[in-house]
């Protein structure tokens, strides 16, 4: 949900349809920061003969704003090549994966990694990079995580990168959301439209919907003074230079020829961007659905377009109606007109110093939906809070995302109130606000809570993929 099928179009090119983006100082390298980029949504691991993999023909970025102004300062593009090595088999491959280069896997990806300054001028830092398999099963893929320390590539000092298949590590009830919000532990306080006891909810822990799936992920980790403006690693939260805004695009060329020969068809012409994304869950529920696809095309440099609808979020005049006397302080102050100007700072400019005490990530007046980053903020290494900075966390969300991080939680509590505090003291939230939930819990320490997303210590953070052979298994 996090961007998973979002937009009506992109829903119908997998591909390119970016579902997560991360970025984060990096907790075993914390002179770095990690970005990461997820693509093709819900994969069912048992998908062959034809497994998933990046789109040969997308041009795949993530981007890097260290000045404010909603536009790219650096990006990192990364372009796929498929190769097929034995055209007379339908198989994915003919016997056990157990190298990079063994003869017995029949199509592999290898790809690009090009740097691009604010001055548009390029410069190819790898080429040729694997990818690994698709983790099919323990014939085919048996020693998997062998095949994943092969493809973590070192591209220059203390930079590295990976493309490849992972868990899903976003975890949220899509279908308790969009059954008009009727979240599982709060379904008796739900009784519009007709709704009766459905047996299902009370009391009910939520139901992760992307248990047992995966993603295909682009990761970097890169150092800090890379990516800041003025080239150096902040020390001090509160030092402009320390803030920087990440998003990821794919784009297509505008033109595609087919031929008379069926399979057969040619690209042309510039790159159209077609997908987007900053924080998670903009478009998703922000956005109004005519202008979703249009949305997509956008850079964050003209957000502003949008702001209405952060100031005034739909959901936020839903969830009084939908829970009726449950949310009455809400339900007020939505009826007052006033725009949500906590809103507009978590997801348009970033916080500004003195809000929250020791904190910032304000990138300026220009509003940009990008994950705003305080790199000079260190990473919580012991007893982490997936609620990010209303968890008394600033290392998570909306500080960055960290791949564990319950950003549909963060994000539903705020809309229904709980950071309105923070910039009128008089307000004073529904009790709800701060106990509405998904009915989820993961974490990157509590092995108990981390479910099918099984994030790791270490570059790439997110969990091996789950396996094909097992998928039912895992899943049930």
């Amino acid at each position: 949900m996090s961007s998973h099928r979002e937009a009506p179009e992109i829903a119908k090119d997998p591909v390119a349809d970016s579902t997560d983006v991360y970025a984060f100082v990096s907790p075993d390298q914390p002179d770095t920061v990690t970005l990461i980029a997820n693509y093709v949504p819900l994969e069912g691991p048992d998908g062959g003969p034809n497994f998933y993999e990046f789109g040969d023909d997308v041009l795949y970025e993530i981007h890097v704003d260290n000045d404010g102004d909603g536009l790219a300062d650096v990006t990192y593009q990364f372009r796929f090549t498929n190769q097929v090595t034995n055209p007379n088999t339908f198989l994915y491959n003919t016997g056990p994966i157990r190298s990079l280069t063994d003869p017995s896997w029949n199509r592999r990806q290898t790809y690009s990694v090009t740097r691009v300054d604010s001055s548009g001028t390029s410069q190819a830092i790898a080429s040729g990079v694997p990818c690994p398999p698709c983790n099919i099963g323990p014939l085919s893929t048996p020693e998997y995580p062998d095949l994943v320390d092969a493809a973590m590539t070192r591209i220059g000092p203390r930079t590295r990168v990976f493309a490849g298949q992972r868990a899903e590590g976003f975890y949220v009830d899509l279908g308790a959301i969009f059954d008009l919000g009727d979240l599982r532990p709060f379904e008796q306080a739900h009784t519009t439209f007709g709704l009766k006891d459905t047996g299902l909810g009370k009391m009910a822990k939520g139901v992760n919907s992307t248990a047992g799936v995966n993603v295909h992920s682009i990761a970097i980790q890169v150092p800090i003074n890379q990516l800041t403006a003025n080239s150096s690693r902040p020390k001090s939260v509160t030092d402009p230079a320390a803030v920087i805004g990440v998003w990821t695009t794919a784009s297509r060329q505008k033109v595609r020829m087919f031929e008379n020969s069926p399979g057969v068809n040619f690209n042309s012409g510039p790159f159209v961007q077609v997908s987007r994304l900053g924080n998670p869950l903009f478009n998703e529920v922000i956005v109004p659905m005519a202008a979703k696809d249009y949305w997509n095309s956008q850079a964050p440099a003209g957000d502003s377009q949008f702001a209405s609808h952060v100031a005034s979020p739909e959901l936020a005049a839903l969830l009084p109606v939908l829970y009726p006397g449950v949310f009455p302080n809400l339900a007020a102050r939505v009826k007052s007109g006033a725009p949500r100007a906590d809103l507009l700072a978590i997801l348009l400019t970033g916080i500004p110093t003195g809000v929250v005490p020791g904190f910032q990530n304000f990138t300026g007046t220009t509003q940009a939906d990008m994950l705003r980053l305080n790199v000079a903020i260190p990473p919580t290494t012991s007893h982490a809070s997936n609620l990010g900075l209303i968890g008394g966390d600033p290392a998570g969300f909306p500080n960055g995302r960290r791949v564990f991080d319950d950003v549909a939680t963060i994000e539903v509590r705020a809309i229904a109130g709980a950071t309105l505090p923070l910039v009128e003291k008089s307000f004073h939230p529904d009790a709800a606000a701060g106990a509405v939930s998904m009915g989820l819990t993961s974490g990157p320490t509590d092995q108990s809570a981390r479910g099918s997303e099984a994030y790791l210590h270490e570059f790439p953070y997110l969990g091996t993929p789950h396996s094909g052979f097992a998928a039912h298994v895992q899943a049930s």
